[in-house]
């Protein structure tokens, strides 16, 4: 435990003096450093392949992990060129530094701007997607921000590989070399560690399942930004449209269940259910989705499973669906606010009033009306790459793109005034 405290504050000292060094780069230098990040990923993909490769079988003989966390952990020549295109995205975005969101001259003379600074150092703690490895180090750097990473152990290889190439591309364009930190060790309390590490580490950012998150919350006395956990839910109401209640229903459940954005509870209106329960029930069936009812939906569609209280509080990351009738709209919401994790619900509906008490009422980071849960992403969003989606209301709320990686600070200039 004392190597393991020692080598991680070792990394977080190290990211820490990087982080300012980073603050004299301009905005130029950063992007051209991006670039060439890039342009790396591409040339190096070989590499990446070899070793990602090697850890996908491993994790696929050990049975040890699910199989949908193994399809995340998957890198194609086609998903390492969309991440490097995402970065050549991010590139294009505005510099969120050279931001002056209030100024004013007071009648004293001092003048007093507010402007947007990195934090510092982001810790990142996330599970077996290794395309945020990239994401994280690219968003981090276009924010002027040196990072922390620990990704999941299932793909450590992988991860350092993309640390190492990406890393490599930008000290050759003038970045300080530990402008990005990845912890390797795949002891779990290195997560504790760098949790504690308040001098060091100035926010930390969990991407994952409940458990990631809540361990990260428990033992963090560095600021938190909870992130990704989605039991998402779709509101069918009496007067919805129910060919397009259809056609989002099977999109926000089956386009990528694994996803936090995803649909995990089905909520249909009493006065549609006879109609809707049965089209949606056989095409959710026709593409593998296990289907959980309460006894209502059971007495329509007796083929599918009794739902259970532990159901309706379930993120299942996969292809099973929770399904409720619920008596009407104040239900509906009463129900979604209970089990919800403040990440996105959807009301399909024609009639506007229920749309806007819907909107107003649901507390959620994203509420939609007539639209798939699965738009909640910073690039559908139109910010480019995201570090994440906030489930929180304090700082950032909802897909976090570069102004959410960044604080303010005021700059007051004067020429000898003194406070009476």
């Amino acid at each position: 435990m004392l190597f393991m405290k020692e080598h991680v504050t070792k990394q977080a000292r190290r990211a820490k003096e990087a982080s300012r060094q980073l603050a004299l780069l301009s905005g130029e230098e950063r992007d051209n450093a991006l670039l060439a990040m890039a342009n790396a990923l591409e040339e190096r993909q070989a590499e990446i392949l070899e070793v990602n490769a090697k850890e996908v079988e491993a994790a696929r003989e050990s049975q040890k992990v699910r199989q949908n966390m193994v399809d995340r952990m998957i890198l194609t020549p086609q998903r390492i060129s969309a991440m490097a295109e995402g970065i050549r995205q991010i590139v294009k975005l505005p510099d969120p530094l050279a931001k002056t969101d209030f100024e004013i001259t007071r009648p004293n003379g001092l003048n007093i701007r507010r402007m947007r600074v990195p934090f510092g150092v982001v810790g990142i703690v996330y599970e077996s997607r290794p395309n945020v490895t990239a994401d994280a180090i690219a968003l981090c750097l276009k924010s002027g921000n040196a990072c922390l990473l620990r990704g999941g152990s299932e793909v450590v290889r992988t991860n350092k590989t993309i640390v190492e190439i990406m890393r490599e591309a930008a000290v050759a364009q003038g970045v300080p070399e530990k402008f990005v930190e990845f912890i390797s060790i795949l002891d779990r309390d290195a997560v504790v560690v760098m949790c504690r590490l308040r001098q060091l580490v100035d926010v930390i950012i969990p991407r994952g399942g409940a458990g990631l998150i809540a361990r990260v919350v428990e033992h963090s006395t560095v600021p938190v930004i909870e992130t990704g956990t989605g039991i998402c839910h779709t509101f069918v109401d009496k007067p919805a449209d129910l060919d397009m209640a259809l056609k989002i229903c099977m999109n926000a459940k089956t386009q990528r269940p694994s996803v936090c954005n995803a649909m995990e509870t089905l909520l249909i209106h009493r006065d549609v259910a006879e109609e809707f329960l049965p089209k949606v029930a056989k095409a959710m069936i026709d593409a593998k989705v296990e289907l959980r009812g309460d006894e209502a939906c059971r007495k329509i569609f007796p083929d599918m499973k009794e739902a259970t209280d532990e159901d309706w509080a379930t993120e299942y990351n996969d292809l099973i669906l929770s399904v409720k009738i619920v008596d009407d709209l104040d239900a509906a919401i009463e129900h979604i606010n209970c089990y919800n994790t403040k990440h996105s619900d959807a009301i399909i509906t024609r009639d506007h009033d229920s749309a806007a008490k819907f909107e107003k009422l649901i507390d959620a980071a994203t509420v939609y009306v007539n639209a798939s849960t699965r738009f909640t992403d910073g690039f559908e969003f139109g910010f480019g790459a995201e570090i994440g989606i906030s489930t929180q209301k304090l700082h950032a709320r909802g897909p976090m793109g570069l102004e959410a990686l960044t604080t303010m600070k005021y700059f007051v200039e004067g020429d000898g005034q003194i406070r009476g």
